[in-house]
């Protein structure tokens, strides 16, 4: 029985398509993860700048004897004028009894959380930079660093501005770096899938050429193939012909075995024919009879079993049973049997001519000869009762004649079993069929036929 391969594997194609976009979405994933990291640094480098610069313009003032409170709110910034602007200052002296504080007027008399209570270390340049809770529960950026003038005292400086722009920013970014990515993903995608495609069309025409050589519908594999394929294709041409040249050389061997044991059979009939009164060469002749029967049988099954081994060969059925016909109605025209066939257009069986011409020959010799004067053929195409199975010849042969009963039927197909003597035949004809129907993979099976004899159904491999 031919392997069918499993449903739930996947094709080489999309095994390649899945892992290629699976690979693609882990990459950008990761880039895009990275990028936004990367501009989200380079937004709070921007704005630790513009931080930093406020930070030294106060830490001047501070600096600076006898620095009014003016003086401090004239750095050039509306926004820390502006209550609770997100935008803030604020210079607190440590070196006293009682901290002195001073600060922004957008603060309104409130205060600034201090980065050092948090456990954040002075940065090389002498600053703190993070993040805090501003005053209307805005996230603020700030910088912190701690000023000692000496006898002038000691200070905290801080500057904190709102860190909703570097939010913004980089939610901005990121949503530009998705819809970048996205198209990038489809164009990439894309790109795979024709590769995939065309890429494998090399060996999905490999595919389709071995399964017209099994068919029938050629010998080899033909056309160009690219450089990495075109040996795989030489090989597979190769194994084809080596495989031609085994099954005739059987061929060649099964026919010298025929005449090296046909003949001295022949001699030994010969000879016992020569005295047709002594029991001994009566005795001789029937067991060589039998013997050449079990020959002939036998090199048939050889032959059969050699030339099921040559890729491709397909038999159109119509014009053999149409042939086998007309024969038969000769054969036996002098007791007037009428041969009726009903064959389905296009069927083709799986296998040679003269194996068909043999199997189907008998089945309807053997009814022609029980026939009362009627014999019927039909032939149909019938799927698999397998899912996805091959599809099957259905060759019924009936005749009209006395029938037989279960008992008779499952004697008949036995080798050389007759239940009448009277009619000619070694007795070997339905043992042939279901021997050479049993090597296609078939069966038969015989029944009462509807118009009053033996049904004869034959099973057989379809193209």
């Amino acid at each position: 029985m031919t392997a069918k391969p499993s449903r739930r594997g996947s094709s080489l194609a999309t095994r390649l398509f899945l892992s290629a976009t699976a690979w693609v979405v882990v990459i950008l994933a990761i880039t895009g993860i990275a990028l936004s990291s990367v501009y989200r640094g380079a937004s709070e480098r921007a704005f630790d700048r513009r931080l930093n610069l406020y930070l030294r313009t106060i830490i001047a003032e501070v600096a600076t004897p006898d620095s009014s409170q003016e003086a401090f709110q004239s750095i050039g910034e509306p926004l820390f004028d502006l209550p609770l602007s997100g935008w803030y200052w604020q210079v607190v002296r440590t070196d006293g009894e009682k901290p002195e504080t001073r600060a922004s007027r957008s603060l309104w008399d409130r205060k600034l959380p201090r980065l050092e209570d948090q456990g954040i270390e002075l940065g090389p340049s002498g600053v703190r930079h993070g993040y805090v809770d501003g005053p209307e529960g805005q996230t603020l950026r700030m910088v912190e660093r701690p000023v000692d003038l000496g006898l002038d005292g000691k200070f905290i400086v801080t500057v904190a501005g709102d860190a909703t722009e570097i939010f913004e920013e980089t939610r901005t970014f990121d949503y530009y770096l998705a819809g970048t990515f996205l198209a990038l993903s489809i164009g990439l995608v894309l790109t795979t899938i024709f590769q995939v495609r065309f890429g494998l069309a090399p060996l999905k025409r490999i595919s389709e050429s071995i399964a017209d050589v099994r068919s029938g519908r050629a010998e080899r594999l033909e056309g160009q193939f690219p450089v990495e394929i075109a040996t795989l294709a030489r090989e597979t041409n190769a194994l084809i012909e080596a495989n031609r040249e085994i099954v005739e050389r059987a061929r060649t061997h099964v026919g010298n075995l025929a005449h090296a044991i046909k003949t001295p059979l022949s001699v030994l009939v010969n000879e016992a024919s020569a005295r047709p009164g002594d029991p001994l060469a009566a005795k001789v002749m029937e067991q060589a009879e039998l013997m050449r029967s079990q020959v002939t049988h036998h090199l048939e099954r050889a032959r059969i079993a050699a030339r099921l081994t040559v890729i491709g060969t397909i038999t159109e059925v119509e014009p053999v049973i149409e042939a086998l016909r007309r024969t038969m109605e000769k054969i036996h025209r002098d007791r007037a049997i009428q041969v009726r066939a009903e064959v389905a257009a296009g069927l083709k069986f799986r296998g040679e001519r003269q194996d068909l011409e043999e199997m189907v020959g008998n089945l309807v010799d053997n009814a022609c000869k029980w026939a009362a004067g009627r014999v019927f053929i039909a032939v149909t195409g019938e799927k698999s009762d397998e899912p996805g199975g091959p599809p099957k010849l259905r060759i019924v042969v009936d005749d009209d004649g006395i029938g037989l009963s279960a008992e008779q039927r499952a004697l008949v197909a036995r080798r050389g079993k007759r239940l009448d003597e009277s009619k000619p035949g070694s007795g070997l004809g339905l043992a042939i069929v279901v021997d050479l129907a049993a090597l296609y993979g078939g069966e038969l099976k015989l029944d009462n036929a509807p118009i009053g004899g033996l049904r004869a159904e034959l099973w057989l491999p379809a193209a």
